[in-house]
């Protein structure tokens, strides 16, 4: 009695704030902060308006619009990749690894990468390379005893049980991180990953955590690319570094009107005749069109902090490898 409703909201955040204390101040913070979609306009409440595609809407309405995509997508979300590329997608995300270099012991983050492959390809990029190190080792011993080699194979399990690699797939979608672990079954993936719900504006992870992170053909569908960025360098270590594989412009004018013909004439037929789903393919091709240039992106990524950012055209600039560090 006597008190205004608007001291009793204070003093239950206060409340809240106190009891939050002990769970880490700093995370759940961000959880009773979020991004206001709302503001006040004349008396009514008028959102903020981001691009779907080639569409209008509001800020709230495009995350879910592009959940529906890749939930409607995720099971012939591999088979359309091979059918829109003609399979050179693999070879770009080979790029990706190659870029990369991972060495043993190094712990990835692969944000949007629901389906694995990029974080199956770091692992398998990994193996290899500890098992070269193995082999350079054991040209040491020129004619060694059963003893030594036994000797050495134990100090070899050791050490790469010292250094091992970790990749954590975080998506925000469900079905698609459910495609994912069946095919990392499928294809015997058991040890190394890990499978996460996250969404990369607002990542469940600590900060300083990651030696790289990756996004591969995801940046273009979050409602807000700057905070994807901060995101990413909050999580990485210090001298971590960030990589993104994503569609860009194509520099040749001749070869972009190519492209765009084949992009919006016949993707959304694919998408039609393989996964029954136009309206997907034809957001997936319009949000191409609306991601900034390769120097666009690349100084949005220098404002998230990165340093010695630089990018790399593949296929003539149809999609294009950024990569920056966390100094």
């Amino acid at each position: 009695p006597g008190v205004g409703v608007s001291s009793k909201m204070a003093a239950c955040r206060l409340l809240r704030l106190v009891a939050a204390d002990s769970r880490g101040f700093l995370v759940y913070r961000r959880n009773l902060a979020p991004r206001v979609v709302v503001r006040a306009h004349s008396g009514n409440a008028e959102q903020k308006q981001t691009h779907f595609g080639f569409e209008t809407v509001a800020e709230s309405e495009k995350a879910e619009r592009v959940y529906k995509v890749f939930e409607n997508v995720a099971e012939k979300y591999d088979v359309m990749n091979d059918a829109m590329s003609f399979g050179i997608h693999r070879m770009w995300k080979d790029s990706l690894l190659h870029t990369m270099n991972p060495l043993p012991g190094t712990k990835l983050l692969d944000v949007a990468g629901g389906t694995g492959d990029i974080a199956f390809r770091f692992m398998d990029y990994v193996k290899s390379q500890q098992e070269r190190q193995n082999r350079q080792a054991m040209k040491l011993y020129q004619s060694p005893s059963w003893q030594q080699i036994n000797d050495a194979y134990e100090q070899q399990m050791e050490s790469n049980s010292d250094v091992e690699s970790m990749a954590v797939i975080c998506d925000v979608n469900k079905e698609m991180l459910k495609v994912g672990k069946q095919k990392a079954e499928r294809l015997n993936y058991t040890e190394g990953l890990s499978w996460v719900v996250g969404n990369a504006e607002e990542l469940p992870f600590d900060d300083d955590k990651f030696d790289v992170y990756t996004i591969a053909f995801g940046i273009r569908n979050v409602t807000h690319i700057d905070d994807v960025l901060q995101e990413a360098y909050r999580v990485l270590k210090p001298g971590g570094r960030f990589l993104c594989l994503e569609f860009s412009k194509v520099q040749n004018p001749i070869v972009s009107r190519l492209y765009n013909l084949y992009s919006f004439q016949v993707i959304p037929v694919l998408g039609e005749v393989i996964a029954a789903d136009w309206k997907s393919y034809q957001y997936l091709v319009e949000s191409i069109q609306r991601f900034p240039d390769q120097e666009e992106f690349k100084a949005m990524i220098e404002d998230a902090g990165f340093y010695k950012v630089e990018y790399k055209n593949l296929s003539m600039g149809i999609v294009a490898v950024h990569s920056g560090f966390k100094l």
